[in-house]
């Protein structure tokens, strides 16, 4: 891979980190390597949890780069919002569990990548967060729309990208867009310790990854087809190593010791 995304693992925990100086911005390239990126971990058996962060600490990704897209043709554009697009719907519906660590500004497209994640942590005091595609004349075209107004609501998402605002980390906490926010010393240090609760063997990440799936696609249903989902999640589990395991420790009233399969 080029230096557009740096991929290292570091105790079942796989780390995504867009690098594209001074604002991480992405192109179609980077894209391209961030899906490729997300398929390798996805079939690593190795890897457990994904954590997507920007390279050095003023921003996480400021969205797309702008000059691309000022000078590309409509259909290029038309094309590269579709391969985004694809990318993080991979990134939702890949079975592990995906923690997207905000070590500075995020916004436009870059929220929309964090968005995509299944929990967003954040360094204290380390940037701001918004869609403001409004203020180009266009809107959120990767995910945004969707994926915001699914987490704070219709009226709230309306409002929040009618008028491009942006606002602090603590304040998207209390939105329930961050789930954590964690001290500005060591922050990559304390994500990684965060992604290692998911881990096995104290965690069984099988599990996680299948209740994430339950989650992200169960909701999309119908009840009745959500908990059909379920069902069949559920027996895969029920089949597992980690199941067999999680149950024999209940009874003999020690730590089970997970293996993720």
């Amino acid at each position: 891979m080029s230096q557009l995304l740096r991929y290292s693992v570091l105790d079942g925990v796989a780390w995504l980190e867009l690098d594209a100086p001074p604002a991480n911005t992405y192109t179609h390239a980077m894209m391209r390597e961030l899906d490729e990126a997300i398929l390798r971990a996805r079939f690593d058996p190795a890897v457990h949890v994904l954590v997507l962060r920007g390279a050095g600490d003023k921003f996480f990704c400021a969205g797309a780069d702008i000059g691309m897209l000022k000078t590309a043709e409509p259909q290029f554009k038309y094309h590269f919002c579709l391969h985004a697009n694809e990318t993080l719907n991979r990134l939702e519906q890949t079975p592990k569990l995906v923690i997207a660590a905000l070590n500075g500004h995020t916004v436009g497209g870059g929220l929309e990548i964090a968005l995509a994640a299944d929990l967003r942590v954040a360094r204290r005091s380390g940037g701001r967060i918004g869609l403001p595609e409004v203020n180009l004349g266009v809107l959120p075209g990767t995910g945004g729309t969707q994926r915001l107004g699914r987490i704070v609501g219709k009226a709230r998402a309306i409002e929040w990208m009618a008028t491009g605002r942006l606002v602090e980390f603590e304040e998207a906490e209390a939105l329930g867009i961050v789930q954590r926010i964690l001290e500005p010393d060591d922050f990559a240090g304390q994500v990684q310790e965060f992604a290692r609760e998911f881990v096995p063997p104290s965690r069984a990440s099988l599990a996680v990854g299948l209740l994430k799936r339950a989650v992200q696609s169960g909701l999309e249903m119908g009840l009745h087809e959500g908990l059909a989902l379920e069902r069949e999640l559920q027996q895969q589990l029920f089949q597992s190593g980690d199941a067999a395991e999680g149950l024999v420790a209940y009874t003999e009233k020690r730590p089970p010791r997970f293996r993720g399969c």
